[in-house]
Formats: C-alpha cells, structure tokens, sequence
C-alpha cells in the first residue's frame, strides 16, 4: 500500500480550507484517509499552517511520501528538514 500525505480540501464555495491528511494513494482527495497532521488556511495572511510535527515525522519515517505542495507547508512548519 502506497502512503501519501497530502491536502484535502474543506471550506465552502471559493473559500478554500484544507487539511493535511496521510491517505492511501488510490483513496479519492477527500475520501478516507489514515490520519490527520495538520491544517493548512491559505486565506489568512499570512497562511495559517499548523503541523503536529512529531506525526509528521514519523509518518515520513515509516515511508509516506508528501506531494509537493505538502513537502513546502513541512517545510516552512520545520517538519522536514532540507
């Protein structure tokens, strides 16, 4: 089973808000998912990004690849070092 971690999308009609979730890689965007890591408001400014990074790591430890858009976000969250 191929692990992902990446967003998925809540909030209404043009008011995007995400969550940043591990799932498995067939699992539909906003279908089920294995866990939830984080949050991500790119409304706010500046963008609100809240990582449990302890979650994070260990989830990237056991082999779960992030996208891109998710490896910027643990980036910036400190998560993922560079």
């Amino acid at each position: 089973m191929a692990v992902k971690i990446r967003l998925a999308r809540h909030g209404s009609k043009k008011n995007p808000f995400y969550r940043i979730v591990v799932a498995d890689s067939r699992s539909p965007r906003d279908g089920r998912f294995i866990d939830r890591i984080g949050t991500y408001n790119p409304r706010t400014e500046p963008s609100d990004i809240r990582v449990d990074v302890e979650k994070a790591r260990e989830w990237l430890s056991k082999g779960a690849q992030p996208t891109d858009q998710v490896r910027k976000l643990l980036q910036i969250s400190g998560a993922l070092e560079r």
